[in-house]
């Protein structure tokens, strides 16, 4: 571990004021500053130098502690190799020459660095020597720890099941939610999901989630989607799949039927001699799309033929009529085999 000579880093008598030690840093910080001596990787090391010796000896009690080890590093280095205090427990200053009080153990608790400078020139990434972390303390330290236990947290984020009718995804909805506050007290918040939601579709409630800590700010609330089957419609992503019962002759003769909505009602014409199982695709029909609701998917019909039922005598005579001028066998002479 290298021994360092702030002083001489600093250009300052041992015996420097403060007042002296802040003039030699700011005029050689101003000398060897990066952003005046670009690519010069020579004044940038001289910079973290004078950097980690002014932490040193523009700090009262650091100063004292360094003048106090003074030559004696060394030893100090060779009493921790051999396996003596971890540098998180109090060290034992006696045995470099320093007259306890009258105790005689003389004890000092190790102190540790802010690193809220540092990490304003430097980042993370710490410049300092290993003689500085060792001695001062390092990312490791008390320090960094305090700050991470308590700087501010945001709260954390909620999920809040909701189910909406298919009828309600397509319009857009809003639901009433009674949430606890503070003191066991209930608020009332009205959430609006947009039109084109889908199955677990998510919901964002912005700061609606639990409180932060330290100030910091709260969770958001998300309410994930489910939506209720429907008895006509099956939706497929945003496209509507409708089966449709139509009369045989119009299958037959062609014509027109009513197409249901979500919204409303449509004319579908049908042409003639449709076959059973046609599929007629509606463009724009469909479900609002999330993101872009005046865009909307596709209506797909699936035409399903509605045969006669309870046929009066004169219709069942057309029926075998027609099934005799197409070559069909009769209703009434037919059997299983």
């Amino acid at each position: 571990m290298e021994y360092k000579d702030y002083y001489k880093i600093m250009g300052v008598d041992r015996n420097a004021s403060d007042k002296e030690i802040k003039k030699a840093y700011r005029r050689l910080a101003r000398q060897y500053h990066p952003d005046l001596n670009p690519d010069n990787k020579e004044a940038e090391d001289k910079f973290k130098q004078i950097n980690e010796a002014n932490e040193v000896l523009g700090n009262p009690e650091k100063r004292k502690k360094y003048d106090e080890l003074g030559a004696q590093w060394k030893q100090y280095e060779q009493w921790q190799q051999a396996g003596g205090q971890s540098g998180d427990e109090p060290f034992d200053w006696s045995p470099f020459g320093f007259e306890p009080g009258a105790s005689g153990k003389g004890r000092y608790e190790r102190r540790t660095m802010t690193e809220d400078d540092l990490q304003d020139l430097f980042g993370e990434s710490g410049p300092f020597s290993s003689f500085y972390y060792s001695f001062f303390g390092g990312p490791d330290s008390q320090a960094r720890q305090y700050r991470t236990a308590y700087r501010p947290r945001k709260g954390q984020d909620v999920e809040q099941p909701v189910e909406v009718t298919l009828e309600e995804a397509f319009q857009g909805t809003t639901r009433l939610l009674q949430m606890t506050v503070a003191a066991g007290n209930t608020s009332r918040l009205e959430a609006r999901i947009p039109a084109g939601v889908r199955e677990g579709s998510r919901v964002r409630l912005a700061g609606r989630g639990t409180p932060g800590t330290g100030g910091g700010q709260a969770g958001d609330l998300y309410l994930v989607v489910h939506v209720l089957p429907h008895q006509q419609f099956e939706r497929k992503k945003d496209d509507l799949h409708l089966k449709l019962g139509v009369p045989l002759t119009t299958m037959m003769l062609g014509g027109e039927v009513e197409v249901p909505m979500l919204n409303g009602r449509v004319m579908l014409k049908i042409p003639p001699e449709t076959q059973n199982g046609k599929v007629f695709r509606l463009r724009g029909k469909g479900m609002p799309k999330l993101q872009s609701p005046q865009q909307h998917g596709d209506l797909h019909v699936e035409i399903r033929v509605m045969l006669p039922e309870r046929l009066s005598e004169r219709e069942r005579q057309l029926f075998e009529e027609l099934a005799g001028l197409r070559g069909a066998p009769s209703g009434h002479s037919g059997t299983a085999t």
